[in-house]
């Protein structure tokens, strides 16, 4: 599913507008966005968790030459399911 096919469900769904399911769904994710990014998390309580995570930094390979080469620590951004959706996600095999 794309985002025009979400932006579709959901407007049906809640019997909104395509518009104005679009802003919302683009204010949700830039929410979502910036939260992680200033290092906070955000719990979504029975779908899951968005936040950062420190990744250390380590040595890596250059995968054409062989060479070592030193990889940065770096913040990253993660998700981890909840539950829930991991059940519903199950159920459906």
């Amino acid at each position: 599913m794309n985002k025009e096919e979400l932006v579709q469900e959901v407007a049906k769904k809640t019997k909104q507008s395509q518009k104005q399911t679009v802003e919302i769904i683009d204010v949700l994710v830039e929410t979502i966005s910036k939260t992680v990014a200033k290092g906070k998390k955000i719990t979504l309580v029975g779908f899951g968790t968005f936040e950062p995570r420190k990744r250390a930094a380590r040595i890596g390979r250059n995968p054409q030459t062989g060479k070592e080469l030193k990889i940065a620590a770096k913040t990253v951004p993660a998700f981890s399911a909840g539950k829930k959706f991991k059940d519903a996600v199950e159920k459906k095999k």
